[in-house]
């Protein structure tokens, strides 16, 4: 913590270092759905078309649980700057659920006064009135869980929603005054064309998001996909279609005004990054409550239990942490593994206060084959700051290939 350092001896990048391992955002897992989807690993419950946060008594002995959790929770005496509640289907919640959480944080925390307050949505699951609702509890972005704009590919996906359901979210989100929103989508899902892809990617452009984020699917083991497909195995497309996919959404986003700042996202200005998970890719700290979890604090990664009776019992328990410590060679690779999802990259000189020269030249030295190959790039900015970034889009697209060879080495 940085009352235990001596600041006098710090040169100011390992003061700011030092201060952002303090944490200033709070992830919420909220579990439940109507359906499984059946791509889905996450840790949810099932809850059934007709059930929500004002009619299940496990949605609210949830919410319960997690005032628990959060109260348990030691604090770092620094205001959230962002909070983001994540599922599971958060919008399942009532506006007064949700508050009530917002009320914990800020008793506990604090939340400071342009703190962003994200929320994962799904079509067909609000209205209007809960929409203004949870915008009055302070979320002030919201994500549409959108996938595919093929009624035909949804429903392979299990996805409770189709088409229509889409753009009566979206026309809520606009009556309702929310103008920091993002749409998602998922490339490589089963029976899907190049041609639908691009017809999702214009459909998604034209409804004008400040924000787009696209994801490749991953065929997680136990999940009803895992079952059906093999990757690469039809109906999903192959590798080299889903690789052109991603190619295709670069040149149409860019070529209508996003930029694209992480490999998975992209955003009309660059004010409207989110935030929120801008700290895991900056492998900064941050808070995380609910079942499944994974927080990082002072070097410690912990994920709470995934099943709800287990997270009942550890809750009941006192929250107590049997904590994982992150060593220094596992840090600066996590940093490298995540920063460099960001377009931007990450800051040589940065990373050298923090972990040594000598780590980062034999970083360097094992990247020159693909700084030669063109994937990774060495930008120097004129304060001699150097930011080694992976090029857009080949770059990002073998990231694994890269990555792998980073890990492969001993720093």
């Amino acid at each position: 913590m940085l009352d235990r350092i001596d600041l006098q001896y710090l040169t100011m990048d390992k003061y700011l270092a030092n201060v952002q391992m303090l944490p200033t955002a709070a992830y919420i897992h909220i579990p439940f759905c109507r359906r499984r989807c059946f791509y889905c690993d996450f840790p949810v419950f099932v809850v059934g078309d007709r059930h929500n946060g004002a009619t299940s008594g496990n949605i609210q002995l949830y919410v319960e649980q997690l005032g628990t959790e959060i109260a348990a929770q030691v604090s770092y005496d620094r205001p959230l700057e962002t909070i983001f509640f994540g599922g599971g289907t958060p919008s399942l919640l009532t506006v007064a659920q949700l508050a009530q959480i917002v009320d914990w944080l800020a008793a506990k925390f604090g939340i400071a006064s342009d703190a962003e307050i994200s929320m994962e949505i799904d079509p067909g699951t609000f209205d209007l009135a809960q929409l203004q609702g949870y915008r009055q509890a302070g979320v002030n972005r919201v994500s549409i869980g959108v996938q595919a704009f093929q009624d035909e590919i949804l429903q392979l996906c299990g996805r409770s929603h189709r088409v229509r359901d889409i753009y009566e979210a979206v026309e809520l989100i606009h009556q309702g005054g929310m103008t920091n929103w993002s749409l998602d989508l998922i490339s490589g899902l089963p029976q899907q064309t190049i041609a639908d892809w691009e017809a999702s990617l214009e459909c998604a452009i034209a409804l004008n998001p400040m924000h787009i984020a696209c994801y490749d699917l991953v065929v997680e083991v136990q999940t009803p996909f895992a079952k059906q497909y093999q990757p690469g195995d039809t109906p999903l497309p192959s590798d080299e279609a889903t690789a052109e996919m991603f190619r295709i959404a670069q040149q149409k986003l860019t070529q209508a005004g996003y930029a694209h700042y992480e490999i998975s996202s992209y955003v009309r200005h660059l004010d409207y990054q989110c935030r929120h998970n801008l700290t895991y890719w900056r492998n900064q700290p941050y808070y995380a409550f609910g079942m499944g979890a994974a927080s990082y604090l002072e070097g410690y990664r912990f994920t709470r239990p995934r099943k709800t009776q287990e997270y009942y019992q550890w809750v009941a328990a006192g929250c107590n942490w049997h904590e994982v410590i992150t060593s220094v060679e596992d840090r600066f690779l996590e940093t490298f593994m995540l920063g460099l999802r960001l377009t931007q990259g990450v800051s040589l000189r940065s990373i050298s206060a923090e972990f040594g020269i000598d780590r980062v030249e034999r970083l360097l030295t094992c990247l020159q084959p693909y700084q030669q190959q063109g994937w990774v790039e060495i930008v120097t900015h004129t304060d001699d700051n150097r930011q080694l970034r992976l090029a857009d889009p080949e770059g990002l697209l073998f990231s694994n290939v890269v990555l792998t060879e980073i890990f492969s080495q001993e720093f």
